[in-house]
């Protein structure tokens, strides 16, 4: 029986446009054309109702035959055209192995990183190790060890973050010297940097900020020893002509106590500078450091120590701060907004 010869044309030009494709996108469209809800073929299946009752039939079979005959070919063909597609990628995409590789930008040191290696490489040269400890601290290793009174402003929740009835996020980093205390016996020369936390938040404070605090306890040592201590350490990190001065304070960890402030790196002590007051230590010639003072005798006792054979000094400094006096930053939130326009800065080359 021949084929309706409306059906054989259209499944004829439908094979040669199928063997013509050059492309699966160009095949689809012969698809949609031929076999799609409007195509060819489908018109021809849908008319079957107008045709006389006797033709249907044999029109109904030929167009399923061509709608097959046609599916199968379409198949074969996309096969076909995949796998030409598929190499003509893997071409576009081939390495040439030979050309000369990419440069890298190199990174920057973070300035924070930097000044806290800086100051840790001042205290090992003199004989201090370095200890580190747990973020998360307990109220006793934080606050009663250190002999802060139960009712001691630095226990308010505007001060410290609670994490638990007795866990907190440690305020400083001297429940590391508590531990180390506890854990050997006199002599004892130690730093600890660290992270630590508290809540304030503006352009020189900030919610997680960095530490480094330093211990020594022995018998026979003096303020003196620390006043030296911290002279030598000030010339090594700002330079040689920079000077300290101690004013009087107060810590519940240390008596006597005392703030520590270092000449002005920009006037140079002189208060003035560019003929005018300087900016940065609005003309006083000085800037303040670090805090610090002898070891308080409640301290010693506390980690079983005998105040009265022992004596010890203690300091602790924001690194921050630090950083901030050595390259004249005025806001500490630069230090964590990631821009690498500031970041660059301290690439090979940058400050020092």
């Amino acid at each position: 029986m021949t084929a309706d010869p409306s059906v054989q044309a259209i499944l004829e030009r439908a094979l040669a446009a199928v063997a013509g494709a050059r492309s699966t996108s160009e095949l689809d469209e012969v698809r949609v054309r031929v076999l799609g809800r409007s195509g060819e073929l489908t018109g021809v299946l849908r008319r079957l109702g107008a045709l006389p009752p006797a033709e249907r039939p044999r029109v109904g079979q030929e167009a399923n035959q061509a709608k097959e005959a046609l599916e199968a070919r379409i198949a074969e063909r996309r096969q076909a055209l995949k796998g030409v597609e598929h190499e003509a990628a893997l071409a576009g995409e081939r390495l040439d192995l030979t050309l000369p590789g990419r440069a890298v930008a190199p990174g920057a040191t973070h300035p924070i990183t930097r000044v806290q290696d800086e100051i840790i490489e001042v205290f090992e040269a003199l004989g201090f190790s370095v200890a580190e400890g747990p973020e998360v601290e307990s109220d006793y290793y934080n606050f009663s060890a250190l002999n802060f009174p139960d009712d001691h402003p630095a226990r308010d929740m505007q001060d410290t973050f609670h994490v638990g009835p007795d866990a907190l996020l440690r305020t400083h980093t001297s429940p590391v010297q508590i531990r180390v205390m506890q854990a050997q016996p006199p002599p004892v020369r130690v730093i600890m940097p660290g992270k630590v936390y508290r809540r304030d938040a503006d352009i020189t404070h900030s919610p997680m900020f960095h530490q480094v605090e330093g211990l020594a306890v022995d018998r026979h040592i003096t303020m003196a020893d620390l006043k030296a201590t911290l002279a030598l350490f000030a010339r090594r990190l700002f330079g040689p002509r920079t000077a300290i001065r101690f004013r009087p304070s107060f810590f519940p960890f240390t008596e006597p106590s005392a703030e520590v402030d270092v000449t002005c790196f920009l006037c140079g002590g002189s208060g003035q500078s560019d003929g005018g007051a300087c900016r940065v230590c609005a003309r006083t010639g000085w800037l303040e450091i670090l805090g610090s003072g002898m070891v308080h005798p409640n301290v010693l006792e506390n980690v079983g120590y005998d105040p009265e054979a022992v004596t010890g000094w203690a300091f602790g400094m924001g690194v921050e701060r630090v950083a901030m006096l050595k390259y004249g930053i005025d806001d500490i939130r630069l230090f964590f907004d990631n821009d690498l326009r500031f970041l660059g800065q301290w690439a090979p080359g940058g400050p020092r």
